[in-house]
């Protein structure tokens, strides 16, 4: 059981970077506990304020409730408390609510609530579907608006005044007037993530309107980078950010645009690069062919060598 409080968790989270770490599949499409195990602990080494154990990059649309629970047990092991570990919940109101009481056990710091299995509802029918869960645990709480699960100002509001534990605040739409609605109603109620795939093309934007973190999903393979462009973000040294944009961040995005579930593959592969190969996607994720394999490799191979690095060396 997590020793941080809700309100503890939301602010060390808000006060730093955040990633999710890739579930490694065997290629018997096991769970490679080992995998995990060193990744977590590679990735710890750097400046990380947590880790979303199970949550999106890290598939947790394919794995079993007793999967998620395993995942998130073994990077509440392996993480020691070196970071916090929040884990994703999901699916199905009665599944959710399932999950949240399960991860609690399993030692999570916090749970970020992902939108319900496929079905679109009202207001009223989400706002009794996140009070489900937070009703459900003493977790400190972080929804996640985005598909099929975009909450109001209003309802976010009404949520907040009835579940102390609902803390956070993950943005995946991209809806400035919704985000600026929202953050002018709760203020510092609640502590605001950036959600958005790929989150730092919209890190500099979004710090403006009080969304001081987001979670990278290149920090699984790329943390150095993902650290120091977080860093300049938050010193608001705008030319140190292009450079990371222009060097890497857009052209990894031209890839991740070629196909749907890319945004996950795309991270898969680059483990492969580093040579922390984590193994497939899951169904119905599809993985990069060898080629496109090739010109992440060649995107990594130059970081150390474009404008962003020379700006980071320059800053230091």
């Amino acid at each position: 059981m997590s020793k941080m409080t809700p309100q503890e968790m939301a602010r060390t989270i808000g006060d730093g970077l955040l990633s999710f770490p890739v579930t490694p599949f065997t290629a018997g499409n096991v769970f490679d506990e080992t995998r995990y195990r060193s990744n977590l602990d590679w990735l710890c080494g750097y400046e990380v304020a947590g880790l979303f154990a199970a949550g999106g990059t890290g598939e947790f649309f394919s794995l079993s409730p007793e999967e998620v629970v395993k995942v998130v047990g073994t990077a509440v092991s392996e993480t020691r408390g070196r970071v916090p570990v929040l884990a994703g919940v999901g699916h199905g109101t009665q599944i959710a609510t399932q999950l949240a009481a399960d991860v609690e056990k399993a030692g999570a710091d916090g749970i970020l609530l992902l939108p319900p299995y496929l079905v679109f509802s009202e207001q009223d029918g989400l706002a009794a579907h996140i009070e489900a869960v937070c009703k459900a645990t003493k977790l400190g709480v972080i929804v996640y608006n985005r598909d099929n699960a975009i909450i109001n100002e209003d309802t976010l509001a009404k949520l907040c005044e009835r579940n102390p534990n609902l803390v956070g605040f993950k943005d995946g739409v991209g809806d400035i007037e919704l985000m600026t609605r929202i953050h002018l109603r709760m203020g510092d109620r609640l502590t605001y993530v950036g959600g958005l795939p790929t989150a730092e093309t919209f890190a500099l934007p979004y710090l403006e309107m009080g969304v001081t973190t987001y979670s990278s999903a290149v920090f699984n393979f790329v943390p150095h980078f993902s650290t120091k462009f977080y860093a300049a973000v938050r010193r608001r040294d705008r030319a140190t950010v292009q450079a990371g944009l222009r060097d890497f961040i857009l052209p990894l995005i031209a890839i991740r645009n070629r196909k749907r579930g890319y945004a996950v593959s795309i991270i898969k592969a680059g483990m492969k690069v580093i040579g922390r190969d984590s193994g497939p996607v899951r169904a119905p994720l599809t993985d990069l062919s060898e080629a496109e394999v090739a010109e992440l490799a060649a995107l990594v191979a130059k970081l150390d060598k474009g404008d962003f690095a020379k700006r980071e060396l320059a800053a230091a």
